[in-house]
């Protein structure tokens, strides 16, 4: 599943046009490379995202491209 896509499925960015501008100002990493929108994820990538307020590290468990908003939390876990 590409990164920008998970982002907004997984509801960790509100908007898949966010996760896309976040990944192109350099402020996503996936297993500590700078990663762009069309980024593939695997199950088991570590991923950052760089706020203003501090940072965001999680893991991805499962990828499900359709997955509801009670489901979106199952898809990670915060490290």
């Amino acid at each position: 599943m590409r990164l920008d896509k998970f982002l907004k499925v997984s509801r960790i960015l509100k908007r898949r046009t966010q996760a896309a501008e976040a990944c192109k100002m350099n402020k996503v990493f996936v297993g500590g490379r700078e990663s762009k929108p069309g980024h593939k994820l695997k199950a088991g990538d570590v991923v950052r995202i760089e706020f203003a307020s501090g940072a965001l590290t999680f893991r991805v468990l499962a990828l499900n491209e359709k997955a509801t908003k009670e489901e979106a939390a199952t898809l990670y876990e915060i490290l």
